[in-house]
């Protein structure tokens, strides 16, 4: 049986893991072992915190959209409540670039918002 050197497949895959490790501290930058390791770890982080981002994206414009409703005389749940009720069907990404570049235009749906709400009774 003919010997088969492996020279030319690892250092390709060496090099590959080595380039993905470049700017890491230590050993983990330059060593091949540690740098899997280090790569190994660093691609499943980056894997749970792509899906991670999508929540706080989420996060962030339901914040902005209370806010700006707040200044407006509605809370946050009052808002979205009104918007179904009226029949709008924005999302949350839309509602906080509206709320962030088009004042006048979310001040219109917090209006359409409030009108289609019950007005509590007056004492």
């Amino acid at each position: 049986m003919a010997r088969v050197k492996r020279g030319m497949t690892k250092s390709r895959r060496h090099r590959k893991v080595l380039k993905l490790a470049s700017g890491f501290q230590g050993a983990r930058g330059r060593h091949y072992k540690p740098a899997r390791e280090g790569v190994l770890h660093a691609m499943m982080y980056a894997y749970a915190h792509r899906r991670e981002r999508k929540g706080d994206f989420r996060k962030l414009w339901i914040l902005r959209i209370n806010a700006a409703a707040r200044d407006l005389g509605l809370t946050y749940s009052q808002f979205i409540n009104g918007l179904k009720h009226a029949g709008v069907g924005l999302d949350r990404k839309n509602l906080a670039a509206l709320a962030v570049d088009e004042p006048a235009a979310f001040a219109q749906l917090v209006e359409t918002a409030k009108a289609v709400l019950p007005q509590p009774a007056k004492l």
